[in-house]
């Protein structure tokens, strides 16, 4: 049994709710990337997808599940950290791949997911509290990231949540069972080109609007 503050979970039930978690928050994120993909080729379309999405009656609903599914699976994977910790099980991971930038996702995992979640807080300050008027969503993005410290926090954001998505992906599937040895190396191929598109994606549009964008 896992320990958290409100109930003993068996273990099998807190890592499935983890990697359950988990996986529907890379949908959210993926949802997300595209969404701002019109910001730096079509700024006008941007604005006008913003503001409809901004006056929607439902966002508030949408993002209040966001942010209790958040809670859920931070929640969930600190404690499965500190349980396996709790077991004993203290030994340097390696990746068994021989694939470095695998071994240290895997070592980063706590580090890479702290430093996500310290930028959605700072992310939301900036651009949700308060949300930017109707027509200056991408303008102040844009000034934000033309703060030098800012861009580096989004830079650093979005390696993180590659690193975090790269050992995840592969993590949520072994945890819910799907993860076998007939699938296993497509399983990490397209971790591998989930993480490198979501992080790339982010940082390429995080440069090129701290440049003022290309449209």
């Amino acid at each position: 049994m896992v320990t958290i503050p409100i109930a003993k979970v068996p273990a099998s039930l807190v890592r499935t709710g983890a990697a359950f978690s988990g996986l529907l928050l890379v949908l959210f994120v993926l949802v997300h990337l595209i969404g701002l993909l019109p910001a730096v080729l079509a700024p006008e379309q941007f604005e006008a997808y913003a503001t409809a999405l901004h006056s929607s009656t439902w966002l508030p609903v949408v993002e209040s599940g966001l942010l209790l599914l958040a809670i859920v699976h931070i929640s969930l994977t600190l404690a499965k950290a500190m349980a396996n910790r709790r077991a004993g099980n203290t030994a340097t991971l390696r990746s068994r791949r021989q694939s470095p930038l695998a071994a240290l996702a895997s070592r980063s995992t706590v580090v890479a997911g702290m430093v996500t979640l310290g930028f959605l807080v700072m992310h939301l300050r900036q651009l949700r509290w308060p949300r930017p008027a109707a027509g200056e969503e991408a303008a102040t993005l844009i000034q934000v990231l033309q703060q030098p410290w800012n861009a580096f926090l989004y830079v650093a954001a979005a390696v993180a949540l590659a690193l975090h998505l790269l050992h995840g992906a592969e993590a949520a599937h072994r945890s819910l069972g799907w993860l076998t040895p007939a699938n296993s190396s497509a399983l990490r191929a397209v971790a591998g080109v989930l993480a490198a598109l979501v992080g790339g994606g982010f940082l390429t549009i995080s440069v090129l609007l701290a440049l003022g964008g290309v449209a």
